[in-house]
């Protein structure tokens, strides 16, 4: 008999718990499962959608209450009967949380962690009709009981929401975050099935190395079969249909069947900005009874850590490339992670992939994620780094609790140790600021975990002891790193070795993106702007058409982050005249954001040329609901103009300028510095492999006129060395373009120093394959009337752009669905900028940009 599955997907009722036995609280039909509370009472209409307005508030109470879910199913065909070999298990592959289930009155499992997986043997438990239920209790009662329970061992120290949810191995965003929504789910959130079998092969998977050289991988595939004691497994590996071994093994009695090969000249599997993505079928044949198989793929990876004249070097290296790390982090992409389908999952990774985003970096406070999501980063080239379920608290570090992360550890290295894409796993999230913040005890030279324990910190035995063995147990060639941010026990903060936040601007000093080139480190794996969705996606959020204006109560109470009024407003009116009609304020909040993401990215890129910062993840993707905040993509995948700056800032190649930086607000500065004599730097980075000839050309153009108001300088056949920043121009002097003034210390107003941007392109073969504007800042002492910006349709599936003056932060209202090549750009005058569509016509497009005399214009009024 070969392995069969039997979805247990419909049928289910669900309702409250309370206690009794009484029958007036109805069962409310279930449309499928998996899912979780909050989706079944839409669904049933009990509830209003807490995507929409201030429904969040209400359904908050919904957390102390315990549900249960019911269904009942006949005996699968073919179940035999009693004494036969055959076995019936009931899986379940994941349960939001504590969770107690009854199969025909009988209690068979008790969980208490979201993230482990459950197989129990029904096979002498099932009769021809079947009554399976599944209660589940509060997550939030029961962990506030658990923090009582063993408060006496451990003081719960929590940086963000109540810290009820420190004992609790469930999704820590649920609690509520400074970008989401306090929603604690419950319920069935994975599948549910039975799995009839003799015999199975539970997982194939590799131990191996590629040599230094990559010229040979090799290691063992190893198969856990169950129920085939004194049988052989036959063991291949194919690529492209080809195969490349193919073996009969005999399954010891460990249920472990094992083989070792060498392979001569792998194909390897690459980031896609360095190579391609090679990916071998993996598969375990156990006789008739079972087959499975898993594409995987080889590639040697390394993060290097070495002194040098910086402090510590923090980097990877994939297959002896080094590599940039430019990304983004990820966060759950639902409230309800039941609701979520796979093609979701790819779509996300695509764009992604799309946006020239080639590291992403999964979050603590959410879950290990799924399948569909390490699938689609295999196949695309997107590395991945993985942090365990911890986020911004003291954890404890009693018994039962280290007892089910090391159960949930177990699991989640075994599910996703095969996926190539997964480059390096980090013991947490921020758990080492808390440590800092709140003055827990942390010797860095004491390097005995039990006395770990016995400290006020005493997650340490967790993150530098218990996960790192493990993972070194489970898959060890895997790359481990204690927490994000770390380095080497020293402060977070500190930008000479390991990884940082770097929350200096938003957060903390709230210093002026302008300054980010003063704000490097090693690895910067957190940093972040905010912006408002686009209006489409406002609308969606609140229904109240009189709410929808900044600082509006529904409008605030959409952005959860900390103080955002202050700083949202603070970072606008540094750089911008305000507006205050929401389609501006949008566009102002998204240029702020994409200004940010360009300054940023383009400073600590060109690091890359001296190996002094490795990578650089914007905090954050996506959101978990339509909300204001640092996503640089909407909750519909809808993207906002940052997600262009990070995409062109990212391109294989790109240019950079840097512009002497004057400070403008504080205290008794001269704000005219910005326009008069000043220096600038030149540069170009790449990723690519092997050096190319280009050329590079610098315009200087007035922002008033639109004419070049001096010679263009030009770099012909210039080589741009692989993998590098190649330095062109360093502090070259130019003077301010004085009108009427003959003594630029003397000054009366900005038009009389002519203003101008510096405008950059890179040539190759006649084409213009990356370009930067500078522009004087900040840019509200600047004049944008009159910009003279021109658009017409080209055909159905472009849009082509042009101004006769520099014209600032031109943006397409996005809406779901729409797809644009570029957007958020600048303007420059004599380069057409032509961006291609999908899923809108042209015609229904609106624009706006800096100086636009609406915030939303129609392109079919023109």
């Amino acid at each position: 008999m070969a392995r069969s599955r039997h979805d247990l997907s419909h049928g289910w009722q669900c309702r409250e718990d309370d206690g009794s036995t009484s029958t007036e609280i109805p069962w409310l039909p279930v449309q499928i499962v998996p899912t979780q509370i909050h989706t079944d009472l839409i669904d049933n209409k009990k509830i209003s959608d807490p995507f929409l307005d201030l429904n969040e508030l209400p359904v908050r109470s919904l957390a102390e209450k315990c549900w249960v879910y019911r269904t009942r199913f006949p005996k699968p065909p073919g179940l035999p009967s009693a004494g036969t070999s055959t076995i019936t298990d009931l899986v379940f592959e994941g349960l939001d949380t504590f969770a107690t289930v009854l199969l025909n009155g009988a209690e068979i499992l008790k969980s208490d962690n979201m993230f482990l997986s459950h197989r129990i043997d029904v096979t002498s438990l099932l009769k021809d009709e079947n009554e399976l239920e599944i209660r589940f209790d509060s997550a939030m009662l029961r962990g506030r009981d658990l923090v009582k329970e063993h408060e006496h061992e451990h003081t719960f120290y929590v940086r963000q929401t109540e810290v009820s949810r420190v004992p609790v191995r469930k999704a820590q965003y649920h609690w509520g975050w400074d970008w989401g929504p306090i929603l604690i789910t419950a319920g069935p959130w994975k599948p549910v099935y039975l799995e009839q079998y003799v015999a199975k092969v539970e997982d194939v998977w590799t131990e191996c190395e590629v040599s230094p050289d990559l010229q040979t991988c090799s290691g063992r595939v190893l198969a856990k079969v169950s129920g085939a004691s004194g049988k052989s497994v036959r063991i291949s590996l194919a690529l492209a249909g080809l195969v490349v071994f193919e073996k009969e093994c005999a399954v010891n009695s460990n249920g472990i069947a094992e083989i070792s090969f060498v392979i001569d000249r792998p194909e390897l599997w690459y980031p896609f900005t360095h190579g391609t993505q090679a990916r071998y079928e993996l598969k375990a044949t156990l006789g008739s009874y079972d087959t499975i198989s898993k594409m995987i793929g080889f590639r040697r990876a390394e993060l290097i850590q070495r002194d040098d004249e910086f402090g510590k070097t923090f980097f990877f290296r994939i297959n002896g490339e080094d590599v940039f790390c430019g990304g983004s982090c990820w966060i759950p992409a639902d409230s309800f992670l039941a609701r979520i389908p796979e093609q979701r999952y790819r779509d996300w990774v695509k764009l992604v992939f799309e946006g020239n985003q080639n590291m992403i970096r999964v979050w603590g406070g959410g879950i290990y994620e799924h399948d569909a999501f390490f699938d689609a980063c295999d196949e695309l080239g997107v590395m991945v780094w993985q942090d365990f379920a911890f986020a911004c608290a003291s954890y404890p570090t009693y018994k039962s609790f280290l007892d089910s992360v090391e159960k949930e550890a177990r699991q989640n290295i075994r599910r996703l140790r095969s996926h190539p894409s997964l480059i390096i796993w980090a013991g947490s999230n921020e758990d080492y600021q808390v440590q800092e913040r709140y003055g827990l005890e942390y010797n860095y030279e004491d390097k005995d975990p039990q006395s770990w324990l016995k400290s006020t910190f005493p997650a340490r035995y967790t993150y530098e002891y218990l996960l790192p063995k493990i993972l070194s147990e489970e898959d060890r060639f895997a790359i481990y790193h204690p927490t994000s941010p770390w380095g080497d026990g020293k402060n977070t903060a500190d930008p000479t070795v390991g990884d940082k936040h770097q929350w200096d601007i938003w957060h903390g000093a709230m210093y002026r993106y302008q300054e980010a080139f003063r704000l490097s480190a090693r690895f910067i794996s957190e940093f972040g702007m905010e912006a408002y969705p686009h209006l489409e996606t406002i609308r969606s959020m609140i229904a109240v058409e009189k709410q929808r204006y900044p600082g509006s109560m529904m409008m605030d109470f959409r952005n959860k982050a900390i103080d955002h009024e202050r700083r949202v407003s603070t970072y606008v009116s540094e750089n911008f005249t305000i507006k205050y009609d929401i389609s501006s304020y949008t566009h102002l909040t998204q240029i702020v954001q994409a200004e940010a993401m360009h300054f940023a990215y383009k400073a600590w890129r060109r690091e890359w040329g001296r190996r002094k910062c490795g990578g650089v993840l914007v905090w954050q993707l996506n959101d978990c609901w339509p909300t204001m905040s640092w996503a640089v993509v909407d909750y519909y995948l809808v993207k906002k103009p940052a997600y262009y700056a990070i995409k062109n800032a990212l391109k294989p190649l790109d240019v950079g300028i840097s512009r002497e930086f004057h400070d403008w607000t504080s205290g008794h500065v001269d704000p005219t510095e910005s326009f008069k004599d000043t220096k600038f730097d030149l540069w170009v980075v790449s990723d690519r492999i092997q050096s190319v000839q280009v050329d590079v050309a610098v315009r200087f153009i007035s922002i008033q006129t639109g004419q070049d108001i001096r010679p263009p300088m030009k770099f012909d056949s210039v080589t741009v060395h692989p993998n590098t920043t190649t330095e062109i121009l360093k502090n070259h002097e130019i003077t301010a373009n004085s009108t009427g003034v003959q003594d630029n210390t003397q000054f009366t107003g900005i038009a009389e120093f002519n203003p101008y941007v510096i405008h950059a392109t890179v040539t190759v073969n006649d084409q213009v394959i990356a370009s930067d504007t500078y522009w004087p800042q900040p840019l509200k002492y600047l004049d944008f009337s009159n910009r003279n910006v021109t658009i017409k349709a080209v055909g159905d599936s472009q849009v082509a752009i042009s101004a006769t003056r520099p014209t600032k932060g031109f943006v397409f209202e996005e809406t779901r669905g729409v797809k644009l090549s570029d957007n958020g750009f600048d303007v420059i005058p004599g380069q057409e900028r032509v961006v291609e569509i999908t899923g809108i016509d042209a015609q229904s497009l609106k624009y706006t940009y800096i100086g636009a005399p609406e915030g939303s214009i129609a392109l079919s009024a023109q």
